[in-house]
């Protein structure tokens, strides 16, 4: 299980410091597409992506992020909170980025896999831009920090969001 909270995660009896959403914790019922918060809760970790052409596989059941893969974050898309590919006629955000910030990436249940559209998309754990800097919602951590997790997680972990 990892615990967040707004000092820092808890997993594997270590702490690390995190950075959350630019619109701080929200409960569940009130968090909207767009709206930067991060949802209180209990939730799992379903997938873990990476960049093959800059890191290794840090774990087994890890897949490859491609040229063409995108997340769709758009409520009117019928795959809305979906990995989707390119071409992609509704709004989405590419995985594969040109900064790091995606170069490993852990996927959550969040809205998924029966999204409920504008309830939000795309709550990922990722690497933090730098130190103290907020997400657009996700969960980021330093990336030495990140690979560390990621190589200790089994696939359905719990990731514990708390106020």
């Amino acid at each position: 299980m990892i615990t967040v909270t707004p000092t820092g995660a808890l997993f594997r009896g270590r702490r690390f410091p995190c950075t959350i959403g630019r619109g701080g914790l929200i409960a569940p019922e009130a968090k909207r597409e767009g709206d930067g918060a991060t949802p209180l809760g209990e939730h799992r970790i379903i997938g873990m992506l990476y960049r093959p052409d800059r890191i290794a596989r840090p774990a087994p059941w890890a897949e490859p992020i491609l040229p063409g893969d995108l997340w769709s974050d758009d409520t009117s898309d019928p795959m809305y909170n979906q990995w989707v590919r390119a071409p992609h006629r509704f709004s989405h955000e590419n995985l594969r980025r040109a900064d790091p910030l995606y170069d490993l990436v852990l996927l959550t249940d969040w809205n998924y896999p029966l999204a409920e559209a504008g309830r939000g998309s795309a709550i990922f754990l990722h690497r933090w831009r730098r130190p103290c800097y907020p997400t657009a919602g996700c969960v980021a951590f330093a990336p030495r920090d990140l690979a560390w997790i990621a190589a200790r997680l089994t696939p359905g972990e719990g990731l514990r969001i708390l106020g």
